[in-house]
């Protein structure tokens, strides 16, 4: 494997600048994944999953990351020094470099199937590929699909329907804050 070592800062703006990057950042994306999921068969961890891995040309990489049981500082703070340690004793990134490490969040989108598990009893908002839109509570999580309650209208007039949606007809879905 290649990975980016310590080279001038010329050079490293001739690599940015051309494609030679892209399988750079490829090669260190496989090794953070790699590194994870390792990190993923641990005890304190093993409840832990990727959500999405994004790195950058300004040397610049975010890692979200879930987990059934929920996620902590103190597992965020855990899995940031276990791939600071390995970047730099393997010098996978050149000096300066930033690492964030934290959940994925309501403000990302649902990716994994998994996900839906652990957001069940919330209420999500929920994009078809047709662009139809649908918000309601997230009540059960199947193989194939989710199914949502949806309300409409008020009071006495209140009406509950169960729809289920199909993951492969989802576009995107966010859980939505309630206070």
């Amino acid at each position: 494997m290649y990975f980016c070592t310590k080279i001038d800062f010329q050079r490293e703006r001739e690599l940015k600048s051309s494609l030679f990057y892209l399988p750079i950042l490829m090669d260190l994306r496989n090794r953070i994944e790699d590194l994870l999921e390792d990190k993923f068969q641990e005890k304190d961890f093993d409840d832990c999953f990727l959500v999405d891995l994004k790195l950058f040309a300004n040397k610049r990489m975010e890692v979200y990351f879930d987990s059934d049981s929920g996620v902590t500082i103190s597992k965020c703070q855990k899995i940031s020094r276990y791939l600071e340690h390995f970047i730099e004793e393997e010098q996978l990134m050149v000096d300066n470099y930033t690492l964030e490490v934290s959940s994925a969040g309501i403000d990302k989108p649902l990716k994994l199937k998994r996900q839906y598990h652990t957001n069940k009893g919330r209420t999500l908002e929920v994009t078809l590929k047709d662009q139809r839109k649908f918000q309601g509570l997230l009540k059960a999580v199947n193989e194939d699909n989710i199914i949502i309650e949806l309300k409409e209208g008020k009071g006495k007039k209140q009406q509950i329907t169960l729809e289920e949606i199909p993951y492969d007809t989802i576009e995107k879905s966010y859980v939505k804050a309630t206070f």
